[in-house]
């Protein structure tokens, strides 16, 4: 038995070919934890529509570019390095501000689920 799982993305700038620009891991890496996105928008772009959660939090990263994230009506200015969370019942959409395509991660899961975390879920082989 492996246990571990290895997909190959390619490269970030060509995900901006694939269907609304991104790649979704939970279906490709059969996650059980949580769901991640990897994302490249162009110039420009924006999220249509405004969207919630009922039960995920969700974390931002941002690897290239920047924009804004609009949290309950609030503009949040992100740029590469940027990581922001929003709480599952927070109204959010996010839009390339910038020059250039932007990339970012998109990290989903169940908020306050999170038991054991760095060195407390770690043991010495």
């Amino acid at each position: 038995m492996v246990n571990y799982q290895k997909e190959e993305l390619g490269k970030l700038h060509d995900i901006i070919k694939l269907e609304n620009g991104k790649v979704f891991l939970h279906d490709l890496l059969k996650l059980t934890s949580c769901e991640i996105s990897i994302n490249t928008v162009p110039k420009g772009f924006k999220v249509p529509f405004n969207h919630k959660h009922k039960q995920n939090e969700e974390i931002y990263i941002v690897l290239k570019g920047n924009g804004i994230i609009t949290i309950d009506g609030a503009n949040v200015p992100i740029n590469e390095g940027s990581a922001v969370k929003i709480l599952p019942s927070a109204s959010r959409t996010i839009e390339n501000t910038g020059n250039d395509e932007m990339q970012f991660i998109c990290i989903q899961a169940k908020a306050d689920s999170l038991e054991q975390y760095g060195l407390d879920d770690a043991e010495l082989c």
